[in-house]
């Protein structure tokens, strides 16, 4: 049996129309899976599952809002037939400034997309996961899930927060097979990621030395840690927090992990 054979398995995942969640998509597409593509962008969505080929599903809509998820997760049913596999990949970064400069506004904002999104995901899947008693359910936290970033206290707190809403559910609901898991990627390049350093918030290279694999993650490679959480593979882990960051959290030298120019 190929362990990662997904063919004849439903996939929704949430911010799936570009970064760590459309690197994800594609590698479940090549495994066999049928995908819903979710994403607030609703162009960018239905895009995104022309490229994937129409046996796949666009449910684009705002994990934000509870009303919106629902819909979500109906026309991703509907369209899929099932849904047995959940990837939380919708999330926001946030400013790079100091505490007493934060806006409240734009504090909510990214609690209510990062945090409030992924425990209205995990709810809408969960009662024919019960039923079926079977799934598997994969959120993004972050290495700010596992400790602290100063002047990011929105993300850092909303990280936090996906860790803990996964070991809640992963105790809950384990008993009735569905298992519930997340990844804590380090620095990622991505859309989001590109974004900060073009702004001037991040430093590649100062990334760069503080990783000791001196490198920046792929996306793909986020999406390879996921899809071994949703397969057979992983059928024992339930409730883990898995960092993917390059070393980024267990290395604690002052010195930089490694000499880049």
């Amino acid at each position: 049996m190929d362990q990662f054979d997904f063919s004849g398995k439903g996939v929704l995942i949430t911010g799936g129309a570009s970064g760590i969640g459309r690197a994800t998509a594609d590698l479940f597409v090549e495994c066999g899976a049928r995908v819903a593509i979710s994403d607030i962008d609703e162009s960018k969505t239905k895009d995104t599952v022309l490229e994937l080929g129409n046996k796949h599903v666009a449910a684009p809509g705002d994990v934000a809002n509870q009303d919106s998820v629902s819909k979500i997760f109906s026309v991703a049913k509907t369209g899929l037939g099932t849904i047995d596999i959940l990837i939380n990949c919708a999330g926001v970064s946030d400013s790079v400034l100091p505490t007493l400069e934060q806006d409240i506004d734009q504090w909510q904002k990214i609690i209510d997309i990062n945090l409030t999104g992924t425990y209205l995901t995990c709810r809408s899947v969960a009662p024919d996961m019960l039923k079926k008693g079977a799934g598997a359910i994969v959120n993004i936290s972050s290495i700010a899930g596992l400790v602290g970033l100063p002047y990011r206290n929105a993300y850092t707190a909303s990280k936090h927060g996906v860790a803990g809403i996964t070991k809640t559910l992963a105790g809950e609901w384990g008993q009735h097979g569905i298992r519930v898991n997340a990844v804590s990627p380090g620095y990622v390049l991505t859309p989001m990621v590109q974004k900060l350093i073009d702004a001037g918030k991040l430093d590649p290279k100062v990334l760069q030395r503080r990783t000791p694999l001196g490198r920046l993650a792929a996306p793909q490679e986020i999406g390879n840690a996921m899809m071994f959480l949703a397969s057979p593979l992983a059928s024992y882990i339930n409730g883990a927090i898995i960092p993917i960051d390059g070393g980024y959290t267990a290395y604690g030298a002052a010195a930089p992990a490694v000499e880049i120019e």
